[in-house]
Formats: C-alpha cells, sequence, structure tokens
C-alpha cells in the first residue's frame, strides 16, 4: 500500500486501535511491563516516498544489544509525556533534532516481555537528515520504504524457545537486515492503523 504524507497525518488524526496486536496471544505481558518507555517511528518525506527509520543497536549495550530498533528508551521524570520521551531520546541516540519532527500521534502501548510498556510515536521527518549516531548506543542508521512495510506478506510470524517457554513473534526481512520481536510487532500495530477500512 502507498500512502503519502497528507494520507499518513490523515490516517493517524482518526481513532485507532486501544490495544496492541503480539505474535503471541499476549498473555503475561500487562503484569510484566512496569518500565515506562517510548520509541519515535520517525517516517521520512522524501520527494518520491517515505521511508522509516531504524537503528541498530551496538553490540555491548546490555539489553537488546545487536538489534533492530527505533530510537528510543526509559522515561525520565522531566518529560512531560511519551512524546517527549521519544524525541529527546531520539535526539541523543543519532542526533535527529526533536524541532525536525512533527508529531503525527502515536500507537497503542507495546508491553515487552523484558519489563518495558513502550509508546511509539509516529513522526514525520523532513529531509535532509545530518544524523550524528551515538556510537556507545547506535552501530547502524537505516532506512526502509513504508510501502515494505504495509504490505503484510512482508510480516511473518516464527516461534523461538524464550525464559523457558516458546515464543511466537513477527519478523520482517528487508536487504539482509532482520527486523523481529517489539519492533517488528510495532510495524504490524502501525499496519493496522494506516491501512484499517
Amino acid at each position: 500500500m502507498v500512502i503519502d504524507a497528507a494520507g499518513l497525518r490523515q490516517r493517524l488524526a482518526r481513532p485507532g486501535p486501544a490495544a496492541s496486536v503480539y505474535g503471541d496471544d499476549g498473555a503475561g505481558r500487562e503484569g510484566a511491563a512496569a518500565t515506562v518507555a517510548a520509541v519515535l517511528v520517525p517516517i521520512v518525506h522524501w520527494d518520491k516516498e517515505l521511508t522509516v527509520l531504524f537503528t541498530r543497536r551496538t553490540t555491548q549495550l546490555r539489553s537488546h544489544s545487536g538489534q533492530v530498533s527505533f530510537p528510543g528508551g526509559r522515561a525520565e521524570p522531566d518529560d512531560a509525556d511519551a512524546a517527549a520521551t521519544a524525541l529527546r531520546e531520539t535526539e541523543e541516540e543519532v542526533g535527529l533534532p526533536r524541532a525536525r519532527v512533527e508529531v503525527l500521534g502515536s500507537l497503542p502501548p507495546y508491553m515487552t516481555r523484558t519489563g518495558f510498556r513502550v509508546t511509539p510515536v509516529v513522526g514525520l521527518v523532513q529531509p535532509p537528515l545530518e544524523l550524528v549516531p551515538d556510537a556507545r548506543e547506535v552501530d547502524e542508521v537505516f532506512e526502509v520504504p513504508l510501502a515494505f512495510l504495509l504490505e503484510p506478506a512482508n510480516h511473518r510470524r516464527e516461534t523461538r524457545e524464550f525464559q523457558g517457554r516458546s515464543a511466537t513473534y513477527y519478523t520482517m526481512d528487508y536487504e539482509g537486515r532482520v527486523i523481529w520481536g517489539a519492533t517488528a510487532g510495532m510495524v504490524v500495530n502501525l499496519y493496522r492503523r494506516l491501512c484499517a477500512p
């Protein structure tokens, strides 16, 4: 599905689903998600297409090392709301000034099995991108066409053992990069929000 910037604004302005969907049934997530966090889903408004910006975390980080993610992190006491957390963390991680981001809305909170209640904040970013990734946190910054992410055929479900139980999750492969777990789940929730009739 192809959506332009105007369509993006229009679809995010209408009410969306109240709860996230997960690769599994979501059982046990609510009680485990105690740490409040937010990520930015940065949609870059290029002339010919919209893309979504992702980071790949460094391998020396304690949690989620080496994984593809959206920029973001834990809420701080001075953050006014989830958007403030997402914008602050994005500026710290990749050097994207918050003034360059038009916040369009947010998706339902996503409860991770690692204890986070993450609010994905969707923002439209105007190029040019002059990013300065924090080398302690970010190994790579890359973009994926929004149209690719909104194609249901690209949303696969896989299962593996996690903490002694079978865990099912979404995964997407793009040019050798694997988007999986919570980040892929948030992409599926973005798809639900943008492509609902």
